[in-house]
């Protein structure tokens, strides 16, 4: 039998877990790693808070037009390019360290890659209406293939975990295009910080350990996600393959 990694149907292909795992595992320790760096580089005092790094950075590249706003959670930190509005946890916005200023000026990276027309992020952006759909839609999709499959009716099973497969790779591809957003953004970070003196040079290791971490995060929902296509890349191959 094409086994199918949906528990809600009582089934549960182990197989998954060989593609499941090394990204699980990367995604735990990338979360350790972005809660302990966090937590250290908290404690190492900057020179000013992170909403006034993102103030002195924003106006720097001339984004005088682009807003600061304090948002609720605990690194809730993002760049909203339909709002032009870098928003910022309570501890970035106001904390006065090496996590608040590195965080922050990573999300004016996203606000100067918008205003310089970066690729990669009129790419993402223009994918992000695309995956939001297709990944909604894949897990739909998927469980209506394994819904025929289990009723015999696997010509009909296969349409759809094609399908479902589509609208996966949707996401897939957001999430590969991502990475060199991310990547971008914290390297902009790091150069904008020492050259208008927020950091010295002596102290932008503090700040990448906390960016490296964070972008570790990134590499690990990409790899997690395209090793499940793969999965099921190989399952409709195996099914194509039965029926042939």
């Amino acid at each position: 039998m094409i086994g199918f990694a949906y528990i809600g149907f009582g089934y549960f292909d182990f197989k998954y877990l060989l593609f499941a795992l090394p990204g699980l595992l990367l995604a735990m320790y990338a979360q350790w790693k972005v809660s302990s760096a966090y937590s250290q580089m908290a404690q190492v005092p900057a020179r000013m808070s992170g909403a006034q790094a993102a103030r002195r950075i924003l106006d720097a590249a001339g984004l005088e037009d682009v807003e600061i706003e304090q948002v609720g959670g605990h690194l809730s930190d993002h760049y909203d390019p339909s709002s032009k509005v870098v928003r910022l946890s309570p501890e970035v916005y106001s904390g006065y360290s090496m996590s608040s200023v590195g965080i922050a000026a990573h999300e004016v990276g996203h606000a100067i890659q918008d205003a310089r027309h970066y690729s990669p992020l009129v790419i993402r952006n223009l994918a992000v209406p695309a995956a939001s759909f297709g990944g909604n839609m894949a897990s739909i999709l998927m469980m209506i293939a394994f819904g025929f499959i289990m009723a015999g009716m696997a010509k009909f099973g296969s349409i759809f975990l094609l399908l479902g497969i589509v609208g996966f790779a949707l996401t897939v591809f957001f999430q590969l295009v991502n990475l060199p957003v991310e990547f971008d953004a914290s390297s902009r970070a790091k150069t904008e910080l020492v050259s208008h003196g927020i950091i010295s040079g002596s102290e932008l290791p503090y700040v990448s350990k906390v960016l490296n971490a964070a972008a570790l995060t990134y590499v690990a929902g990409t790899l997690s996600s395209v090793m499940t296509l793969v999965y099921y890349l190989m399952q409709y191959a195996a099914m194509s393959d039965r029926d042939g």
